[in-house]
């Protein structure tokens, strides 16, 4: 059975939060919830499908302002690489700095592990750790859906800003090159900003890629 997948942007920078669910059993992830809690809770009702965990590619403010909110109604774990703790720890103070308000998670999240493999229902997804936008960056790859959500890594026709604090620019490189590229073509990519590709379209016409 397939996933069904709805991407609603979000906040005042535009990000794609994501809730996933697996056909079959209903199980349900939301991605990067970052904002308008409200309206995410409100898809999730309409969907018919609370939610088991939030899964979080890293820790910027503009993907992880409405944990709180959603934890409100569905108390549930948050899953984050421990490297972005410091981020994760800081999201009030890293907003101010773009002039943005964020409540903070208010609650710890469990560490995820590069190579780590998550059920959702019939599905496994696969943790792939690329550092670079954030140290603690993760992609999640569901090989027999055929989807990878890329995060702030890889966008179309783009890649992730390595000019905040805690990025590295040589490690994205390493991250798209090493982790991403090397999957299937026709994986369909769903980025934390902006409209999904896929893998062999980024890595054919990418200009930061090619």
């Amino acid at each position: 059975m397939p996933l069904s997948i709805r991407a609603l942007t979000v906040g005042p920078v535009a990000a794609n939060a994501y809730l996933v669910t697996d056909a079959a059993t209903g199980a349900t992830v939301v991605i990067d919830p970052g904002d308008e809690a409200p309206r995410l809770l409100a898809a999730l009702e309409e969907a018919g499908h609370p939610p088991g965990e939030i899964w979080l590619t890293h820790a910027h403010f503009d993907h992880i302002g409405a944990v709180a909110g959603l934890r409100e109604a569905h108390p549930v774990p948050v899953r984050l690489h421990p490297a972005d703790a410091p981020l994760y720890d800081g999201a009030e103070r890293q907003a101010a700095w773009f002039g943005v308000t964020v409540r903070p998670p208010g609650v710890a999240a469990i560490d995820l592990a590069d190579g780590e493999r998550l059920a959702l229902g019939e599905h496994v997804f696969e943790v792939l750790h690329t550092p670079g936008h954030a140290p603690g960056h993760v992609a999640f790859y569901a090989s027999r859906a055929g989807v990878l959500f890329s995060g702030d890594a890889l966008f179309r026709g783009s890649v992730g800003r390595t000019d905040l604090p805690l990025c590295d620019p040589a490690a994205l490189e390493r991250s798209l090159r090493e982790r991403l590229l090397v999957l299937p073509d026709e994986t369909r990519v769903l980025p934390g900003h902006g409209p999904e590709t896929t893998i062999g379209h980024e890595r054919q016409s990418n200009p930061f890629l090619v």
